[in-house]
């Protein structure tokens, strides 16, 4: 899959599911969930211990499967070779920048302020992260594109159904969701994501 064409999915399915598992068998089973309940883009989290285990589990999935939580390059590397279509960092990194871009793989970094956006601008990052986004609310948007038009961004962290739209409409050209679908599998485990996961494919219908 060409950088384009992932940028094309990623933004037209609007949610990214962060997902974290305890191991890569419950990190497999929470995105065939959410995967059954209508998400089409995938984030799996470097927490999750052996985490390549999931990437083999899902290399079949019609869906866009990325990395999170990428804190070095080693890291990078591991996840693109083991079919990362994006790689997602807690904070902005310049040398798993120069590898994504290596590779032609689109690099989302989280950044807070207006001087960590214009460096991932810098370094070729087509998305930008604002995380936690749980510190703003969705005008943050407007007012970061004042001095930068073209920036992309992607909330994660505090975004759940009460507030998704809103940052959609403020601009954002996807969100990344992730505590709802834990606690779901916590309470009613998989049929508990699909329902999640659902909820929020509907919440998208109501823009």
């Amino acid at each position: 899959m060409q950088k384009l064409e992932v940028l094309k999915a990623l933004t037209g399915a609007k949610v990214v599911a962060v997902i974290r598992g305890n191991h890569a068998e419950e990190a497999t089973l929470l995105s065939q969930a959410a995967i059954a309940g209508g998400i089409r883009a995938i984030e799996l989290t470097y927490t999750t211990p052996f985490v390549e285990d999931t990437f083999k589990g899902l290399r079949n999935a019609d869906v866009l499967i990325g990395a999170g939580t990428v804190l070095d390059v080693e890291t990078a590397r591991h996840a693109i070779l083991n079919g990362a279509k994006f790689i997602v960092s807690p904070s902005f990194h310049p040398e798993i920048a120069r590898v994504c871009n290596r590779y032609s793989v689109p690099y989302f970094p989280g950044c807070m302020t207006i001087k960590e956006m214009v460096a991932a601008l810098e370094y070729g990052s087509d998305i930008i992260k604002l995380f936690p986004a749980s510190q703003f609310q969705p005008g943050f948007i407007k007012a970061v594109k004042g001095p930068l038009p073209n920036v992309s961004i992607m909330p994660t962290g505090g975004v759940g159904l009460s507030n998704m739209n809103d940052w959609l409409q403020a601009g954002a050209v996807a969100v990344g969701i992730g505590s709802d679908l834990n606690k779901a599998y916590t309470e009613n485990g998989y049929a508990g994501v699909v329902e999640k996961a659902k909820s929020y494919i509907h919440k998208l219908s109501e823009q």
